[in-house]
């Protein structure tokens, strides 16, 4: 691995696409080869109380799939209880959550040392913050190369292809999309696969199923990993 570092925003195409099987999935493969890494899922919504704090179940997940030892509230410093949309969470609590306070925990995060981090959004690209603010405002803010995780299911080619038109719009780099069956079996997989090969200008890094287990998903994440390092 080079010596620079290697950071990424990871956003899907939806809400439930499979960004943090596929961030886990690529720390544990960088964790395999020594690579000093670690995650951050900056906002999430649906938690319990755990020992007195409030926890998400993807950020644990994250935090215990880093290479590199983090407090809880380094990787998920916004957490809300109910499982809804993360800006009616903070509204139902009075709070506001803004790009310049996301953006200041992330990057007082990112001053820890390390080669590789991955940086999850909530939801899809346009998913709101607040009232003005939203997802793709947060990375924008941060400037970050994207890897887009795309649900395959019915709809896909189009999620998919208004995804990546928003990215470029915002002036992101995409360093490339990862294909997940994050539902299941898809009618016609191996067709809509190769239709969004032939429009999609980004290199594709692979294609996954959530049903698996890491374990059984190495070798996969393993080559998903050269390619975004590359």
């Amino acid at each position: 691995m080079k010596n620079s570092k290697k950071r990424f925003f990871v956003t899907g195409t939806d809400t439930d696409a499979g960004k943090t099987y596929i961030t886990v999935g690529l720390l544990k493969a960088a964790a395999r080869r020594d690579i000093k890494s670690f995650g951050l899922k900056p906002i999430a919504a649906g938690a319990a109380q755990v020992d007195d704090e409030l926890v998400n179940d993807d950020a644990l997940m994250i935090q215990k799939a880093s290479s590199v030892n983090m407090h809880y509230s380094q990787v998920n410093p916004i957490v809300f209880e109910p499982a809804i949309a993360p800006h009616i969470a903070a509204q139902r609590e009075s709070k506001l959550i803004t790009v310049s306070r996301l953006d200041g925990f992330i990057k007082g995060s990112l001053l820890t040392p390390h080669d590789f981090a991955l940086i999850e959004g909530a939801g899809g690209w346009k998913v709101p913050l607040n009232d003005r603010e939203l997802m793709s405002d947060l990375a924008k803010s941060l400037g970050l190369p994207v890897i887009l995780v795309v649900n395959m299911k019915l709809g896909c080619i189009n999620h998919t292809l208004l995804t990546i038109e928003s990215i470029k719009n915002d002036g992101l780099a995409l360093s490339g999309w990862i294909a997940n069956s994050a539902q299941g079996a898809m009618s016609c997989y191996k067709e809509n696969l190769q239709t969004l090969k032939a429009l999609v200008d980004a290199p594709f890094l692979g294609e996954l199923d959530y049903y698996q287990t890491y374990e059984s998903s190495d070798a996969r994440f393993d080559l998903i990993l050269d390619a975004v390092l590359s």
